[in-house]
């Protein structure tokens, strides 16, 4: 129905029932008065007619949707009938001096009565339809019977095209129990849902409630998904009562809402002082981390933000994507480089001058390095040498080096070339003016090389899922979450530091891969897990830190200071000179080995066959 049919439709229900209960009242008060000779009860009349529909325009009593009024709306037709009344007194006292106050409460009961009857009405017819409709909807169960939960039944209700019919509420509130919501009884604890599941045939389960803790609102994902049922989460309170998302922002559960991590809460203020106005550069920053930290960067206004990488296409698509997002106060710069190209990167670094550089360009698949170990050295050993001595060189106020888990105990030249790595960036640390730091942290979901996308497309084809060993296990984080902790542990850098992300704690990947089959739709007979046995180069956890590296007190919040093995210059220039000269396997044996040194030794540096004097070559 459009605006102008519903207002003369609601403005002829409304006059009808406005003049038919005055002078109903009057006839009942008064059986033996002449209606037609009455002067004061036609001024009446007309009193009222007018006020109520002034006031009924001015109360928005003919915009409203009122097949799905609530008590707001009938507080709305109170407060209008209420102000008529009071206008005809005025106007029957300054008239004749008189009130004919019985005739006006009755007139106001009546007329209260009747217009909210006739929207009431509105809504049962629509709550008919909708509920002959939602028979062929997914029986749902909403987790949480406070204002968010209470808020995403209704629109369900409301909504019969959704496809989700409220059946019960589950809430930890006892004071509740038993109590029906919008029609919709609230039937025990959150402990009980496996046996609502099973009573109540649930088909989908959505959870609303938004003030949990992560680590809460894993545990009672979890606790959903293992149910059986499609199990989906609301959106914060607080986005939805400020408007910023919908109630219809429902989105399915993500495998990140299984890792319980709280969300980090950085130093904005701190960020921001740094950031704001300089030119920053993030290498690799087409990958899934280097992009995110653009992202995050983006959001504490730069000059300038230097996207460099060797992939066109990514560079692209993370240029086209801030363009359309980042204010025009930053300029956003893309350039096409490999960092194995020393000249080019120097000359990028001399033009642009950056006052921050994030390097999170690397190889960093294991398996395909262990194949190609003279390229992960090309590309993680020189490439980083390169970017990090013209940061150097040109001034650049901060360098942090994007590292891993990998680099600790390495038995894979993947790891072994990203710990030497970390030794070159220390090393320059030493004697220079920019800030050399690196950050270490295990796998991130979601990323390119991570096995969830592998998982997720060996589902889609039905399996098997294919898993190493079943007691494998990695660290986790959340993209997001490890970009803005390598921004904050970059301001918190003197110089030298191999700073270590809290990863929490370890999953086991065939965990992981259970879940994911569940998240999908499937029960775990469905989906077959085949174990493949362990690949060159894996291990079967991942270390953060080595014994000897661990410093136990956190400088901030999920950011700690390892105390890694240095190396000395010296020996480092012997390596470096090497490197080129060496073969993929006498590579592999030399860098394994000085990344799992524990200490200095001595004789080994009086075994290499070249004399390294001078500066880096």
């Amino acid at each position: 129905m459009t605006i102008k049919k519903r207002f003369i439709s609601l403005f002829f229900i409304d006059s009808l029932i406005l003049l038919s209960s005055i002078y109903a009242c009057y006839l009942f008060l008064y059986p033996y008065a002449s209606v037609l000779s009455n002067e004061m009860l036609f001024i009446s009349t007309v009193t009222l007619f007018i006020a109520y529909h002034s006031f009924a325009w001015h109360f928005g009593l003919y915009r409203k949707v009122w097949s799905y009024a609530s008590v707001d709306e009938l507080k709305s037709i109170v407060v209008a009938v209420s102000l008529t009344i009071f206008v005809a007194m005025i106007m029957q006292y300054a008239y004749s001096s008189q009130l004919y106050i019985r005739t006006l409460m009755l007139s106001w009961m009546l007329l209260v009565f009747f217009i909210g009857a006739s929207r009431i009405s509105l809504r049962i017819l629509q709550e008919g339809k909708i509920k002959k409709k939602a028979i062929l909807t997914s029986r749902t169960m909403v987790v949480g019977a406070g204002q968010g939960g209470r808020m995403i039944a209704r629109h369900m209700k409301q909504n019969p095209e959704w496809g989700r019919n409220p059946v019960i509420f589950a809430d930890d509130d006892k004071t509740q129990w038993g109590l029906e919501i919008n029609g919709i009884e609230v039937a025990g604890s959150l402990e009980r849902i496996p046996e609502f599941v099973a009573d109540h045939k649930i088909d989908q389960i959505v959870i609303a409630i938004p003030s949990l803790s992560k680590k809460e609102m894993a545990e009672l994902t979890k606790m959903c998904i293992d149910t059986g049922a499609k199990t989906q989460t609301l959106p914060r309170i607080e986005d939805l009562m400020t408007g910023k998302i919908k109630v219809s922002d429902i989105r399915d559960v993500k495998i990140e809402d299984l890792l319980g991590r709280e969300e980090v809460k950085l130093d904005m203020a701190a960020i921001e002082e740094q950031v704001q106005g300089k030119t920053v550069m993030v290498t690799g920053a087409g990958g899934s981390i280097g992009s995110e930290i653009c992202r995050q960067i983006s959001n504490f206004n730069p000059s300038r933000l230097l996207l460099l990488g060797h992939g066109e296409n990514s560079i692209y698509t993370i240029d086209m994507e801030l363009r359309r997002k980042v204010p025009k106060t930053t300029e956003i710069i893309p350039i096409i480089a490999d960092v194995q190209d020393r000249e080019r990167i120097f000359q990028v670094v001399n033009q642009f001058r950056p006052d921050m550089i994030y390097h999170a360009a690397a190889h960093k698949h294991v398996p395909l390095m262990e194949a190609n170990p003279l390229e992960a050295v090309k590309n993680n050993v020189f490439g980083t040498k390169n970017i990090a001595e013209a940061a150097d060189k040109y001034g650049v106020g901060s360098f942090v080096m994007i590292s891993t888990d990998k680099a600790v105990n390495p038995p894979n030249i993947m790891g072994a070339t990203k710990r030497f790595a970390e030794m070159i960036v220390q090393n320059l640390a030493i004697n220079s003016k920019t800030t050399f730091s690196a950050v270490r942290f295990g796998n991130v979901l979601g990323s390119r090389g991570s096995v969830v996308p592998l998982f997720k497309e060996q589902i889609a084809k039905g399996g098997p899922i294919t898993i190493t060993d079943p007691e494998m296990t990695r660290y986790f984080m959340t993209i997001p979450e490890a970009s803005r902790l390598v921004i904050q542990a970059g301001l918190l850098a003197s110089g030298g530091e191999v700073f270590v992300l809290d990863m929490g704690e370890p999953v086991k990947i065939v965990d992981l891969a259970r879940n994911l089959i569940k998240l999908s739709g499937y029960e775990e007979n469905e989906i077959k897990i085949q174990f493949t046995g362990m690949r060159p180069g894996e291990k079967l956890y991942e270390e953060l830190l080595d014994a000897s590296e661990i410093q136990e007190e956190k400088i901030f919040p999920k950011i700690y200071i390892g105390k890694s093995t240095p190396i000395g210059q010296v020996e480092m220039l012997k390596v470096i000179k090497q490197l080129p000269e060496m073969n993929a396997e006498e590579t592999k044996e030399v860098l394994l080995k000085l990344a799992n040194r524990k200490r200095p030794e001595p004789e080994w540096q009086d075994g290499w066959k070249v004399e390294a004097k001078g500066e880096y070559a």
